[in-house]
């Protein structure tokens, strides 16, 4: 055979692979676009979502995305509910702001630096927080937040006569306890009317704009090791607090430890044409409950909850047992049942005409008598 002649195979020397066949298969692999149920359900969610994306090429991933769980909405076993409900919650987590998860400045658990270490302690067990802000003598003046295990840490130092953030080594401990069977000492007392400013146990906090996305915060928050922002406004006030746990449940839910206690509804319907309602509660919620004829028009660009709406009605901060009703909203009487100077707790709100309930103008009456009543009194 000479240097440029090759040598052709007849086809039948060269057969191709064959693998066993179970009766009644085809020998034809079934596309994934057209695997079973049972098969889908059986691989993880990621893997599911990924084989969805590849079969749809067309758009950016975000948009793939939301049309996977678009499509297939309601019987299709693709993403179970709880999974559908993470996605959706990461995907729309780009649109939330700081001022969309924070907690208002009026719900704010704060100390002053000034505040006594048993104070402080009371503080934290009545609050059921482990991180408070503290301020001097108002919360537009913020210096950072305490820790409850930086004032515990404190109070085992001080009682074990080692500085704070020092821990004491097993050989010192060794040596104090031989030295206290040798030689009678006096017990150590702790000063728990100590004022906070006085520790080195303030950490620093975030000051972040409303504005600011939620996603960019947590990023923040991870970088910096801090887990907790105050929220500031265009003139330097305090608007409101975030922390890590808030953003994560923006995504998740709420998270619930053992000593969070089960809270109040926001809104309670009581009998027909009544309800009993957070001045928290949003307007979304109460448009949903209420029905068409709660429209507060304009003003939902302005406001987000009850409270609010009731300030911006009487230009002002109602006190208690006020009766409140507006043009914009016919039909429906407001009463505070609870609120203190700074604004409305809970309120009571009334369909008027509804059966069984008396007229506004007899609640009126009845609140007149009332208050005449105690200024007797």
């Amino acid at each position: 055979m000479g240097p440029c002649e090759t040598m052709t195979l007849p086809e039948s020397s060269t057969p191709e692979p064959s693998s066993p066949e179970e009766p009644g298969q085809s020998s034809t692999a079934p596309a994934s676009r057209y695997e079973t149920e049972i098969e889908r359900d059986s691989r993880p969610w990621l893997s599911r979502l990924i084989s969805q994306l590849v079969l749809r090429r067309n758009g950016s991933l975000r948009e793939n995305l939301e049309h996977v769980l678009a499509a297939d909405y309601g019987g299709d076993a693709n993403f179970s509910p709880e999974e559908r409900v993470l996605l959706g919650n990461i995907l729309r987590l780009r649109e939330v702001r700081v001022e969309d998860v924070m907690v208002p400045r009026a719900d704010i658990d704060a100390v002053d630096e000034n505040i006594s270490l048993g104070d402080l302690m009371e503080e934290f067990r009545a609050s059921g927080h482990s991180r408070m802000p503290v301020y001097h003598e108002t919360l537009d003046d913020p210096r950072g937040m305490v820790h409850i295990k930086d004032l515990l840490s404190f109070f085992t130092g001080a009682l074990n006569g080692t500085p704070h953030g020092v821990e004491e080594s097993p050989g010192d401990a060794n040596a104090a306890a031989k030295a206290g069977d040798d030689d009678d000492h006096e017990p150590v007392h702790l000063d728990l009317a100590r004022p906070l400013a006085g520790l080195d146990i303030i950490r620093t906090v975030l000051f972040v704009p409303p504005s600011m996305r939620a996603a960019d915060l947590m990023a923040q928050m991870q970088a910096s090791r801090v887990q907790m922002a105050l929220v500031i406004d265009e003139y330097g006030g305090t608007d409101g607090l975030v922390s890590l746990e808030d953003l994560v449940e923006t995504v998740v839910g709420d998270i619930e430890d053992e000593h969070d206690e089960d809270e109040e509804p926001m809104l309670v319907r009581q009998g027909e044409g009544a309800w009993v309602a957070d001045a928290r509660v949003t307007i979304e919620d109460l448009e949903a409950e209420l029905g068409a004829g709660f429209d507060v028009g304009e003003l939902s660009e302005e406001i987000d909850t009850l409270g609010g709406l009731l300030f911006t009605i009487v230009g002002r901060v109602p006190v208690r047992g006020e009766l409140i009703s507006a043009d914009m909203i016919p039909g429906l009487e407001f009463e505070v049942m609870d609120a203190d100077p700074r604004r409305v707790k809970r309120v009571k709100i009334i369909r008027e005409g509804a059966e069984g309930l008396p007229t506004a103008d007899a609640r009126r009456r009845a609140r007149k008598i009332d208050g005449e009543e105690q200024a007797a009194e």
